[in-house]
């Protein structure tokens, strides 16, 4: 491919978008407030493909998300996403979009309703597949999320996709998990990132350990993946690649909600390797991003600005392997 442009044309794979509608507490009394007793509702598109590409827009990518918009929900959640930006190839699903309720009145967040998208039937997969091929075909980078929840698109579906724009020469940043991560793995992508509650829940990791997450992703590593980035809440996150172990760390921040940070992370790590920047600085961009995602209340959003200065506060350091012994277990 010839260099990548500054502003990298990202598609992403949203294969289960929803319609998100929030309660918040009002603006204090006063001049132009609402008050306590009369709440905000925020409505917004949401759903994991749909916040790591509101923030890929936010750093300046063009985005293009791939999905399978049906039912009343999914209308709403398709206009409302293409308001942000965002170029929407929807495709047909008889069943409707997955959406939720959340009221955050009190500080957290307190389910109040949430409806869950049906299987999609293979005409409907079809339908999904060769969009998402065609258009990361044309882009410079294809991100694959997951499905929420899981039965919705098999893992198969990730795993064939991945392995067919690997062949094509088209560069791969996956956040999934669980069978979805283990098919995808073997069509070697550039970049899987994954947190440590996903590598032990998946069954990759014995435990979350350091040495233990770092086993796992050594072994994603050698089975081909170009890197395995390891997120872990507040720790640092891991970069493990075939050239070493690197420890990427931003500055501690107070979280408003810490949904959302890890979509933040792959849309900067994403973005970056469109830039055309090193793997460990592409990390660098989604550490920040993640860092600042949290300390807003908008998931998946945050300002370009604010993120580029803040990465060159995020330590990069490469560390010794030996200091993170890692309990012996069976390849996944």
């Amino acid at each position: 491919m010839d260099q990548a442009p500054r502003h990298p044309r990202l598609c992403v794979l949203a294969p289960t978008p929803m319609l998100t509608v929030t309660i918040e507490a009002g603006s204090p009394a006063g001049p132009g407030g609402t008050g306590p007793d009369h709440p905000e509702v925020h409505v917004h598109p949401g759903g994991q493909g749909l916040w790591v590409a509101r923030m890929a827009y936010s750093l300046g990518a063009d985005v293009v998300v791939c999905g399978p918009f049906g039912g009343e929900t999914g209308v709403v959640a398709a206009h409302l996403a293409s308001l942000e930006n965002l170029r929407v190839r929807s495709t047909r699903y008889l069943g409707g979009n997955g959406a939720y309720v959340h009221d955050r009145r009190a500080g957290h967040r307190q389910v109040v309703a949430e409806m869950v998208p049906r299987a999609m039937d293979r005409h409907e997969l079809d339908d999904l597949y060769g969009t998402v091929l065609v258009e990361a075909l044309e882009s410079d980078v294809c991100v694959l999320t997951g499905a929420d929840p899981a039965h919705v698109v098999p893992g198969s579906f990730f795993g064939r996709l991945a392995q067919d724009l690997r062949v094509a020469g088209r560069r791969v940043v996956a956040d999934v998990s669980g069978e979805c991560a283990r098919a995808v793995a073997g069509a070697a992508p550039d970049v899987l990132k994954i947190s440590h509650e996903e590598l032990v829940a998946g069954e990759f990791s014995a435990d979350e350990s350091a040495g233990a997450l770092l086993a796992a992703a050594r072994r994603f590593v050698d089975g081909g993946v170009g890197a395995v980035v390891v997120s872990r809440a507040a720790e640092a996150c891991l970069l493990v690649t075939a050239d070493g172990v690197v420890e990427v760390t931003a500055p501690p921040v107070t979280a408003v909600d810490h949904r959302g940070a890890g979509d933040s992370m792959t849309a900067g790590i994403a973005v970056g390797l469109g830039q055309g920047l090193p793997i460990a600085d592409a990390v660098r961009l989604g550490a920040a991003a993640g860092a600042l995602n949290v300390t807003r209340r908008g998931l998946g959003t945050g300002s370009r600005d604010q993120i580029e200065r803040f990465s060159d506060h995020v330590s990069v350091r490469a560390v010794d392997a030996t200091a993170l012994p890692a309990r012996p277990m069976e390849a996944p």
